[in-house]
């Protein structure tokens, strides 16, 4: 699994320094970053590319389903990248995020 390329302490310290590296006085009070839970149970992570280096990028949905608990799928459309997964995937739907900004 993704996440143990990188623990998850690490990848959501990185996603706080990348959160601030874009915070400019104006980007933060139209975009940002919503990590919520979804009901079945699991995450769903928005993170807003406009006004970035990475807005032009597009990724078509990408789906693994390992099991009913043990999911993910992700894409950028519309400035965006969506991440969701099961509720254990938290730290992996980060880790794909930063492996499709190329980080």
């Amino acid at each position: 699994m993704i996440n143990e390329m990188m623990g998850n302490e690490a990848v959501f310290q990185r996603l706080q320094k990348w959160y601030k590296s874009q915070c400019n006085g104006d980007w933060e009070h139209s975009f940002g970053i919503k990590i919520e839970t979804l009901d079945n149970p699991g995450w769903i992570v928005t993170i807003d590319l406009s006004e970035t280096e990475w807005e032009s990028i597009t990724l078509d949905r990408k789906i693994s389903e390992r099991s009913d608990q043990d999911w993910i799928q992700y894409e950028v459309a519309n400035n965006q990248f969506i991440g969701c997964g099961g509720s254990d995937n938290l730290g992996e739907i980060v880790n794909l995020f930063f492996q499709v900004i190329g980080g």
